[in-house]
C-alpha cells in the first residue's frame, strides 16, 4: 500500500468516525419505548391487560387529560424523562390520589379516576 493510499484511508476513517460521533444518539432514541409506550409519553393499558402490551391511551402534553369509562385494574406507565410525573386524579387535574415518577408504572384500580395529569416535578 502506498503512503498516499494509506493517508487517504486514514483520513476517510477519521471523517467517518467524526460524522458518527457528531450525529450521536438522542436521549429519546437511547431510551426507546417501554411496553409499546413511546418515550416521552404516559400510557394507560386496557383493563386487566397484564403484562402491559398495547396501550389504549397515550398522553404527551403537560396538563390534565380526561379519561372515560376506565374501570378496574389498569397498567399506567410513565415513560417520560427526568422530572416529569403523572398523577391519577378523581377530578380534572385535582384530587390527585397517586403520583407516578418518570420511568415508573403502577397497576391501579381506575374506578374513581377521571383524569391523568402530566406535569414537571421539582423535588425539594
Amino acid at each position: 500500500m502506498t503512503v498516499r493510499r494509506l493517508l487517504c484511508s486514514a483520513a476517510a476513517l477519521a471523517l467517518a468516525t467524526t460524522a458518527i460521533t457528531a450525529a450521536g444518539t438522542s436521549p429519546a432514541q437511547a431510551a426507546g419505548s417501554w411496553a409499546n409506550c413511546p418515550y416521552g409519553a404516559v400510557c394507560i393499558y386496557p383493563q386487566n391487560q397484564d403484562p402491559a402490551v398495547s396501550p389504549s391511551h397515550v398522553f404527551w402534553a403537560y396538563g390534565p387529560h380526561r379519561i372515560y369509562n376506565q374501570y378496574g385494574d389498569h397498567w399506567v406507565l410513565n415513560n417520560q424523562s427526568d422530572n416529569a410525573r403523572a398523577a391519577l386524579c378523581e377530578s380534572i387535574g385535582t384530587d390527585c390520589r397517586y403520583f407516578i415518577p418518570a420511568q415508573n408504572g403502577v397497576y391501579y384500580n381506575l374506578d374513581p379516576i377521571n383524569s391523568v395529569t402530566l406535569s414537571e416535578w421539582h423535588p425539594t
